[in-house]
């Protein structure tokens, strides 16, 4: 069975534009069961990025997700090697900005990838990001998976294949 890796986008655009903590609480409640169940995890730069805000989202993620959530994305770094390489080779395709935002060790994007490829046949990563291959200012998550054979999905998509309904 898969697993669903989700990235920061996943918490904070359902936070603040599509379920609100305090409007869409079957949302929460829904991924509270998923995440509990082990369906969806997620990284430790993805908390970082969370946790960065000391918000609504911060606190319903310290309450409600269990402790081994977010995974140690320092046991990927073989599959990071990969990651930055790929993104090396593609130097001509983006700024030099867009590299250094991509592969910032503090960034949960690249390490998200690493952490998909590590397991590829058991982890789809689940982002708000669309495919964009044409812009060069930022690496997005999908460009970056689609060398690895990556699976991707967005959030309706993940809850649609879980056969989710609330």
């Amino acid at each position: 069975m898969s697993v669903f890796v989700v990235d920061t986008n996943f918490f904070i655009q359902a936070h603040r534009v599509s379920y609100p903590l305090d409007v869409a609480i079957s949302f929460w409640n829904k991924i509270k069961q998923l995440a509990g169940k082990g369906t969806i995890i997620s990284i430790d730069k993805v908390k970082g990025e969370i946790f960065n805000n000391d918000d609504e989202l911060k606190q319903w993620c310290e309450e409600n997700l269990p402790e081994d959530f977010f995974k140690d994305s320092s046991e990927v770094l073989v599959e990071y090697g990969e990651v930055v390489t790929w993104a090396y080779s593609m130097r001509t395709q983006y700024t030099e900005s867009a590299l250094s935002e991509f592969l910032d060790a503090d960034e949960a994007d690249a390490f998200l990838v690493s952490y998909a490829l590590a397991y590829k046949s058991e982890r789809i990563i689940v982002t708000q990001e669309k495919s964009q291959p044409e812009i060069k200012r930022k690496i997005k998550i999908p460009e970056a998976c689609t060398p690895f054979n990556i699976e991707y999905v967005d959030t309706i998509e993940m809850l649609r294949r879980l056969g989710e309904r609330f």
